[in-house]
């Protein structure tokens, strides 16, 4: 009967019917950020000082594979001097649109970026920032997971922050069809000195744990105006797959290593 068991079991896995083993955990992204080798203008364009950058992967779904790949490509890139740790994206989008002004509001009810930066990687004393298309920023520090009892200090600021998004195409138009739309971040190593540590500006070889996500709601048109498709949440679209739909998790992000001078 033993012998009967295990061999029917071993039909069941060989068939695919029984699956033995947990979901495998995913592997977090890794980056090499390259120093700058000229001054980086925000202006949200991504030009030639960007040359020495590489592309991020394209990101996928929060929860990794199995969820569908996201309908528009986003993208990121990262630079770094003595003064700044710098983050690039492109984000492809149709319909470019954003409502949100004052600054520290939950910028994540419009479609948005956002960067998460932990540079101990203890997943304590954590950073995030988010920003819209109109150029409206919430800057956060988490002194501990959510999940932890933790609660965001809105009060922070990114002291020196330089932002500046450049759409492709017509913001809140929805008589015609958008390229997309870029965004540039200088975030001063003074103000993540304050909770990193460890030096900032890093060593070279210096690896921090950094994350990007990427808000995306469903939208229609509604007396000339983008709405959002009542009863569907939002997507969330990652550099580095958290396999859970929850960024507070850092020790799931990505690492990023700060690279000498070339």
């Amino acid at each position: 009967m033993i012998r009967f068991r295990n061999l029917l079991m071993s039909s069941l896995l060989l068939c695919g019917a029984v699956n033995m083993a947990p979901a495998a955990e995913p592997i977090p992204k890794e980056y090499v950020c390259q120093r700058a080798t000229s001054k980086i203008t925000i202006d949200g364009k991504l030009d030639d000082e960007w040359a020495a950058a590489d592309w991020t992967d394209e990101f996928v779904d929060i929860e990794g594979d199995k969820r569908p790949k996201p309908r528009f490509r986003t993208r990121a890139k990262m630079l770094w001097d003595d003064e700044y740790f710098y983050v690039a994206a492109q984000l492809d989008e149709p319909h470019v649109w954003g409502t949100i002004t004052q600054r520290d509001a939950v910028i994540f009810q419009d479609n948005d970026f956002e960067v998460f930066i932990d540079p101990n990687s203890d997943s304590r004393e954590y950073y995030e920032f988010e920003i819209n298309a109109l150029n409206t920023g919430w800057d956060l520090f988490l002194p501990k997971r959510y999940k932890d009892g933790g609660t965001a200090v809105n009060e922070w600021d990114i002291a020196g922050l330089k932002t500046a998004i450049h759409v492709d195409g017509t913001l809140n138009d929805p008589s015609d069809e958008d390229r997309g739309w870029s965004v540039e971040l200088a975030i001063p190593w003074k103000a993540l000195a304050e909770y990193a540590h460890r030096p900032s500006p890093p060593q070279p070889g210096d690896r921090w744990r950094v994350s990007f996500s990427r808000v995306e709601w469903l939208t229609e048109v509604l007396d000339g105006k983008y709405v959002k498709v009542p009863n569907k949440r939002e997507d969330n679209w990652v550099w580095s797959p958290q396999g859970i739909i929850d960024m507070h998790e850092p020790g799931k992000w990505g690492f990023v290593e700060f690279a000498p001078a070339k």
